[in-house]
């Protein structure tokens, strides 16, 4: 398969030269990716600059890569767009520094990356490693080799991509995958105050991670007990029952 691998941690981030050199082995790889980190960028696009794409050499078993000074919706939109002579396969983003589980993916860039391929009606997943530290990238690059060459990339649905979170744990600790839904993740968020070296004030946000839901169905908990999780997420964020609900309120105005 043709595939384009992208990320949120910067084209440099160990992550994805794990990712881009162990599906080399098996694929034609091509990687697109921000120029330096982008975590937390959402679905951002760069409107109001030009966006600059820089081939480098990097990557081993890697057929091109290229380093892009925006987001990475913008390394998808633009790779597919203009950069690239052809429709990838399948895109792959991540692997991420960090879990992506529950709501984290609304405000995830790996997620977006991946996100953005299916709206460009290319088959998608996005793979994050439930750690920040950079250890296990090869348990997770493994796996999702062996993932793709089982399931079939054209069978996901229009408008839905995988979202899968692997433990950062040795390979032979994983004890197989689960497909879960989303979990609950709340954090309570502290704005640091600050005051610069002009007398300005300034906040930095630091916040703290509260604990999850233990639905024995989430990403979260199957991670916590040494399963991949997959989870199939999709873009229509429309609440279908409770739009027939708002149908039937007959609201006059």
């Amino acid at each position: 398969m043709n595939i384009v691998i992208s990320n949120d941690d910067g084209i440099f981030a160990k992550g994805i030269k794990v990712l881009s050199e162990t599906i080399g082995k098996e694929h034609d790889v091509y990687v697109l990716a921000p120029d330096r980190e982008r975590s937390a960028n959402g679905h951002a696009l760069t409107l109001h600059k030009p966006l600059r794409a820089e081939e480098v050499n990097i990557f081993n078993n890697v057929k091109k890569s290229w380093q892009i000074n925006g987001t990475p919706s913008d390394c998808i939109k633009l790779g597919v767009g203009a950069i690239l002579n052809f429709k990838p396969d399948l895109i792959i983003s991540g692997i991420n520094r960090g879990q992506n589980m529950g709501t984290d993916v609304i405000y995830s860039g790996t997620v977006s990356a991946a996100m953005e391929g299916t709206i460009l009606g290319i088959p998608s997943i996005a793979v994050s490693l439930a750690s920040f530290e950079d250890n296990n990238y090869e348990t997770a690059a493994d796996f999702i080799l062996n993932f793709i060459r089982t399931f079939n990339p054209k069978l996901l649905p229009v408008k839905t991509l995988l979202n899968i979170n692997v433990p950062a744990v040795d390979k032979k600790l994983l004890k197989g995958y689960k497909i879960t839904k989303l979990g609950i993740h709340r954090y309570i968020d502290i704005f640091e105050k600050r005051t610069d070296l002009r007398g300005k004030t300034y906040y930095w946000l630091a916040g703290e991670s509260l604990e999850h839901e233990d639905d024995p169905d989430s990403d979260f908990s199957v991670v916590k007990n040494n399963y991949v999780s997959i989870t199939p997420i999709h873009y229509d964020m429309t609440n279908y029952k409770f739009l027939n609900d708002l149908l039937e309120m007959n609201i006059t105005i």
